[in-house]
């Protein structure tokens, strides 16, 4: 087990147990970073997951030449090996009616949210962002037509044996938008050998995936177009056949900070594909509906984020949030980082409701 992602570096065995019981609901980077400190500290430790697996996107999104499974996998076995963490999968947990989002496929049995804060001392949730956002224009509901997610999902159930179903081979394929989510896309494209287009609405420079991803892409084959935004799928007998666009240029800043694509007036192309993949974002899933958020004392941010305070605790005192659900969708680095800080203040916060005087610990 020499290779493997030590999400319990605080320590190298089990400590004394602190009597204490903590849910975490979501087996992702800010779960697992979570999990492993609070092992290090002495509790006992439910991990949650929809998923077959635990690892999250890191495991059922993020394509193996990035991240090898076998590392995640070793990760976790260590953490139930060596620290007694138990994985409880296939479960869905919620409060309210459950939403259907994206990789609910292995999902068996749900559980209610309410339960876990009955049942355990205190619960993080850190369920990351499992729908994607996909443009409200013609044709989007084609066949032929999938979000980013979606298509990584299917490559990453089909290489780890969960499904026979061998993901759609297809000639031509249009990705949209440079995230990193665009790049895994493209990438898995070329490996099939299709003729491959990136397009994006800003210039190579503002790509959150950044220049050096996409010159890569560039060198591997794949064809990089700028300055475009989709206005349709064209559709023939039900499937996608190609992509109108509509040129852009930068205009001043928008709320993210960077320049604001703005249609080019009489500007358009088309480029024929018979996959069209939108890698255009991701949204906050929270396990939890809005009223059911209210009635648990947890505020849902417009945004579709949990909020939370300085301590990353939700207006439940027994609940904190970390990760993606709380900030966005961000890379790995980030999500673990969130997981960690996150679990060290559940510590001590504990630790200052039992009268305990709070030890830094320093991550």
């Amino acid at each position: 087990m020499g290779n493997y992602m030590n999400f319990a570096f605080m320590c190298r065995e089990k400590p004394p147990p602190i009597n204490a019981r903590v849910a975490v609901v979501g087996a992702g980077p800010a779960g697992l970073g979570a999990t492993g400190f609070l092992a290090c500290q002495g509790y006992e430790v439910d991990v949650y997951d929809k998923q077959s697996l635990p690892g999250g996107l890191m495991l059922f999104a993020i394509p193996p030449w990035r991240i090898p499974p076998e590392r995640v996998l070793n990760g976790v076995k260590r953490l139930e090996e060596v620290f007694g963490v138990k994985f409880v999968l296939k479960t869905k947990i919620y409060a309210g009616e459950p939403a259907h989002e994206e990789g609910d496929v292995f999902a068996e049995k749900h559980v209610s949210l309410e339960d876990l804060i009955g049942n355990y001392d205190m619960v993080l949730l850190a369920t990351g962002t499992w729908s994607s956002k996909v443009p409200k224009i013609p044709g989007v509901k084609s066949e032929g037509v999938v979000s980013a997610l979606e298509s990584l999902y299917e490559w990453r159930i089909y290489e780890l044996g969960y499904s026979s179903k061998k993901p759609r081979h297809a000639k031509k394929v249009v990705v949209v938008g440079a995230g990193y989510s665009a790049i895994d896309a493209a990438e898995r494209a070329l490996k099939q050998g299709a003729e491959t287009y990136v397009v994006y609405r800003r210039t190579a420079k503002e790509a959150p995936a950044g220049i050096y991803e996409i010159e890569k892409l560039k060198r591997n084959g794949a064809t990089f177009i700028e300055l475009a935004s989709p206005l349709e799928v064209i559709v023939e007998n039900g499937t996608a056949r190609a992509v109108r666009f509509q040129k852009m240029k930068l205009g001043p800043p928008d709320e993210t900070g960077r320049p604001a694509p703005v249609p080019v007036p009489g500007e358009e192309f088309t480029i024929e594909a018979d996959l069209v993949v939108f890698a255009t974002g991701e949204s906050a899933t929270p396990p939890l509906s809005t009223s059911a958020a209210s009635k648990l004392g947890i505020a849902i941010s417009k945004h579709g984020t949990i909020e939370v305070n300085k301590i990353m605790q939700t207006g439940n005192p027994k609940v904190f949030a970390a990760g993606d659900v709380v900030h966005g969708p961000s890379r790995i680095g980030p999500a673990l980082k969130s997981g960690l800080f996150a679990a060290r203040f559940m510590h001590n916060w504990f630790l200052a409701k039992k009268g305990k005087s709070a030890v830094a610990v320093v991550i």
